[in-house]
């Protein structure tokens, strides 16, 4: 396991690095949703035989997993960009791939505009890309937006324990719960420019997985007429890379080589 320091204060952000095979030149840094942790959402993938050429960084963002849980952090997608910057520069991880799901694809691109010398390709799987209405989503994060911070580490946290069933929870519970309900507000309001509006702009490869049986993102249509690939993945729900681990290294991979 490693780690750096990545606020003023000392927290610190932790991965698991995999290796990959001798004389892989790339490095992947895989990025969680919320509540999540990199490790078990990301690790079949990481060694997947498609995937494992290169260096491989299962990172957990601030507040979650194996890293820190500082209660005076603020948790908004730029504070998690710049922890995550911190930790890459930490780790001598420059110009790498992001593979990053759900709320960490929103995280990923605020650091791809925020710090471009450290990301060269993005793959966001089923990624926030605009605001929403706390409490839109009762099992979601706009669900446990919906809660003032008080009223969340009052009764909230136990409350979406009971809705989030067993699966969510099992990673949801390592999350300090400052650090769940204040990254669950900052996504729910979103950034400005919008995350989307931010993928419009970007100048790296970007790929886009979202589950076939969804239909069609919302302005799917733009995102394809600035570049975003944009790839149906069958057989899947929001967990892609649970629900259809081939399908997702496949796409995955091939993301990486163009």
């Amino acid at each position: 396991m490693h780690n750096a320091r990545v606020t003023a204060d000392g927290a610190r952000i932790r991965w698991v690095e995999i290796p990959g095979r001798p004389g892989g030149s790339r490095t992947r840094v895989f990025l969680h949703g919320l509540g999540a942790s990199s490790g078990p959402y990301f690790t079949a993938s990481a060694t997947h035989p498609l995937l494992a050429d290169g260096r491989s960084l299962l990172m957990d963002l601030l507040g979650f997993g194996i890293s820190d849980r500082p209660t005076d952090f603020g948790y908004t997608l730029e504070e998690h960009a710049d922890a995550v910057a911190a930790a890459l520069e930490a780790a001598g991880a420059h110009g790498t791939d992001v593979i990053a799901h759900s709320m960490g694809g929103a995280v990923a691109i605020v650091l791809a505009a925020r710090h471009p010398h450290l990301v060269a390709r993005l793959v966001l799987v089923d990624a926030n890309l605009d605001p929403m209405a706390p409490g839109a989503d009762r099992a979601g994060s706009s669900g446990i937006a919906a809660y003032s911070e008080e009223e969340f580490l009052a009764h909230g946290w136990s409350e979406v324990r009971d809705r989030v069933g067993p699966h969510w929870w099992a990673t949801m519970r390592l999350a300090g719960r400052e650090a769940l309900h204040r990254s669950a507000v900052h996504l729910a309001r979103g950034t400005a420019p919008t995350m989307r509006e931010l993928l419009l702009g970007l100048k790296v490869p970007r790929t886009f997985l979202r589950p076939r049986n969804a239909g069609p993102l919302p302005g799917e249509e733009r995102l394809v007429e600035h570049g975003v690939r944009v790839v149906a993945v069958p057989e899947c729900g929001h967990n892609i890379m649970l629900d259809n681990p081939e399908a997702f290294a496949r796409e995955t991979a091939r993301a990486l080589a163009d």
